[in-house]
C-alpha cells in the first residue's frame, strides 16, 4: 500500500474488494497528520526558535516515526480485515466460530492502535500550537482535524468488530482501549478552535 500512487490507492478503495477500507483510511489520516506536524516543526527552526530547538527536534523525530508506523498500520488493517473475510468462508461449525472470533479480535487491534497514534499526534499538535511557526498554524489545525477523523473512524472500526465478540474476553479489553476517544476528540476541537481564534484576531 505504501508504494501505491494516490490515484491507485483511491481506485482500489473504490473497488468491490474487501480491503482496504475505512480502517486503512483512518491510518492514512494519522500519517497525514504526522506529515503536517513534521512540516510545521521543520519550519520552527533557526535562531528565532533557538529556545525551543530540543523540543522541536523531538517532535520531528516522533512525527517521522509516527508517519511510518501509520503506514504499517494501514497495511496491517487491510490484512486483518482479509483474515475476517477468510474466516467467514470456513464451513459452519465450532472451528469456524472460533476462527471468526480470533479474526474479529485481530481486526480490532489495528484501529485501536491508530486511535492511540492519533491521541499522541494531538499531544504534538498542542506542543506546536504553543511554540510553532505562527505562519503554519493552519497546518497544525489541519493535523488536528486529520487526527480527529482518525479517532472517529477508528472507534467505529473497533466497535463493529466488538459486535461479533459478545462472549469473548477480548470485548471489554478492546472497548477499554478506545475509552479515551471522546476526550481526545474534544482536544482536537480545542486545537482547531485555538487556531481559528488566533488567525481571526
Amino acid at each position: 500500500m505504501r508504494d501505491s500512487t494516490i490515484n491507485g490507492f483511491l481506485s482500489t478503495l473504490a473497488d468491490r474488494v474487501p480491503a482496504p477500507g475505512g480502517g486503512a483510511t483512518a491510518a492514512l489520516h494519522t500519517a497525514q497528520a504526522a506529515a503536517l506536524l513534521g512540516m510545521v516543526a521543520r519550519y520552527t527552526t533557526g535562531e528565532k526558535y533557538a529556545e525551543h530547538a530540543p523540543t522541536v527536534e523531538v517532535v520531528i523525530a516522533e512525527t517521522d516515526a509516527l508517519r511510518e508506523s501509520s503506514l504499517e498500520l494501514a497495511e496491517a488493517d487491510a490484512a486483518a480485515f482479509t483474515a475476517v473475510t477468510d474466516a467467514y468462508r470456513l464451513p459452519k461449525g465450532g472451528e469456524r466460530t472460533a476462527a471468526i472470533a480470533r479474526a474479529l479480535a485481530g481486526a480490532a487491534e489495528p484501529p485501536a492502535r491508530v486511535a492511540q497514534t492519533a491521541e499522541h499526534l494531538l499531544e504534538l499538535c498542542e506542543v506546536l500550537l504553543r511554540i510553532g511557526n505562527r505562519n503554519l498554524l493552519t497546518d497544525v489545525a489541519a493535523a488536528a482535524e486529520a487526527a480527529r477523523a482518525a479517532l472517529a473512524t477508528s472507534r467505529v472500526n473497533v466497535e463493529v468488530n466488538l459486535a461479533g465478540l459478545a462472549d469473548s474476553p477480548d470485548r471489554d479489553r478492546l472497548r477499554d482501549r478506545i475509552a479515551f476517544v471522546d476526550e481526545a476528540l474534544a482536544r482536537a476541537d480545542a486545537v482547531t478552535s485555538a487556531v481559528l481564534k488566533e488567525i481571526r484576531a
